[in-house]
């Protein structure tokens, strides 16, 4: 995995709004078309209302006309590599094969490598609405 991807989540970290928990997430994702796109975590008063690093940079990629992931980075400035959120790691598989490289990292440059799939086995997938309508 590139470097830029990892340069790219520590810088948008920076801007996440965390004033409650202050827990600053960034995350970074290359694109099929080679474009890094990326987001933090927005928290919100109300917990529910907030948004995940990897939503925000879902949002940014979808929003911009692409659809599939071909790289994953997610940073924290945590003990231990940060892993996304049970909805994240499905909305990971919406947009990515089971085979993309997710690393997970800590501020301090600890990294765990790891795959969607190994991230979300038993995935849901656009498989299980065949035949709806």
């Amino acid at each position: 995995m590139g470097q830029d991807l990892r340069q790219a989540a520590m810088a948008v970290r920076e801007n996440a709004h965390a004033p409650y928990s202050g827990f600053k997430v960034g995350a970074a994702f290359r694109a099929a078309s080679g474009t890094v796109y990326v987001g933090c975590n927005v928290e919100n008063v109300a917990y529910p209302e907030g948004t995940c690093a990897e939503a925000g940079a879902i949002a940014a990629m979808v929003a911009a006309g692409e659809t599939v992931l071909r790289e994953v980075y997610v940073i924290a400035d945590s003990p231990m590599p940060v892993t996304p959120c049970g909805g994240c790691r499905q909305k990971l598989a919406e947009f990515g094969a089971g085979d993309v490289p997710v690393i997970m990292a800590t501020t301090a440059g600890d990294e765990q490598h790891t795959t969607i799939a190994d991230l979300l086995p038993g995935t849901f997938t656009a498989a299980h609405m065949e035949g709806q309508g």
